[in-house]
């Protein structure tokens, strides 16, 4: 993301350009999740704006992929139009300039525009009021294998099959798969954290059979060593928890495959990342 002064149009955001969307993004700053968070970042700045904020917009991750790619576009946008103006809103109020360009895409949620602003795990228990807890993760590198299918997975039909009733037995198991994953963050236990995302009984086995090869898929990474597999978001990435980065190699090449060789999908993306414990920042 650039953001650049405009001195002659005090108040105005102008969406300059976006490249990597393939043109299905409007320049519209009111239709746009850039547009709304650079909009309610100077809201939160007060007064009177000195100037307006021109944005050109590089599109790093694909459009309905499950990665959060709308809420690093607005992290990203509301640090940009924040430092111009000196970085005067520090990152856990300008949370609140993504929720509002959440509100507009995909929900009023702070789940991916709290850590992507500022970076490592966090802990949402509300967004009204704000409520966040940052949970540290200070024990080595933790690392995830990401493969993008090419395949669309709209968020909304993804919701549509969420149960809207569950059994006991299910509520008790996720319950403790959310505490296992907060233990694993808290004590530096990546296996746990892996085995707390890969144990969900109520929305992976409804979601997962929208996915071509999604089972597949979480069988091979888990075949060539990831710790554990389940689905980005609403879909249709698959991530998987890895101990290091060569044996993240090893379960992305299986993924691929499974999704190609089961599923039938060719492949957008596959990466091994690392967690980023800063978050959205200026380079």
């Amino acid at each position: 993301m650039t953001a650049t002064a405009l001195a002659d149009s005090p108040g105005k955001i102008v969406i300059e350009s976006i490249e990597g969307d393939g043109g299905r993004l409007s320049l519209d700053p009111a239709k746009n999740c850039v547009g709304i968070a650079a909009t309610e970042t100077l809201r939160l700045l007060g007064g009177s704006p000195s100037c307006g904020v021109s944005i050109k917009l590089q599109k790093g991750l694909p459009l309905g992929s499950g990665m959060g790619s709308s809420a690093a576009s607005a992290a990203a946008s509301a640090v940009a139009v924040n430092a111009l103006f000196g970085s005067p809103i520090p990152k856990e109020k300008l949370i609140l300039a993504g929720l509002a360009s959440e509100a507009a895409v995909s929900g009023y949620h702070a789940d991916n525009i709290a850590p992507a602003l500022l970076g490592g795990f966090v802990l949402v228990r509300s967004c009204e009021p704000l409520d966040i807890q940052r949970l540290g993760f200070d024990s080595g590198d933790l690392w995830f294998v990401l493969v993008n299918p090419l395949f669309e997975a709209p968020t909304a039909e993804m919701r549509a099959v969420l149960p809207k009733l569950i059994p006991m037995s299910s509520l008790i198991n996720n319950c403790a798969m959310g505490a296992s994953l907060i233990a694993g963050i808290l004590t530096g236990d990546v296996e746990l954290i892996g085995r707390a995302l890969d144990g969900d009984v109520v929305v992976e086995p409804v979601r997962g059979p929208l996915i071509p090869g999604f089972t597949s898929v979480k069988h091979a990474a888990k075949e060539a060593g990831a710790f554990g597999c389940t689905i980005s978001g609403a879909g249709p990435t698959a991530v998987a928890v890895v101990a290091d980065q060569e044996s993240g190699e090893r379960v992305k090449e299986a993924m691929v495959s499974a999704f190609k060789s089961s599923g039938g999908l060719e492949i957008n993306s596959a990466s091994i990342v690392k967690l980023d414990n800063v978050g959205a920042r200026v380079l």
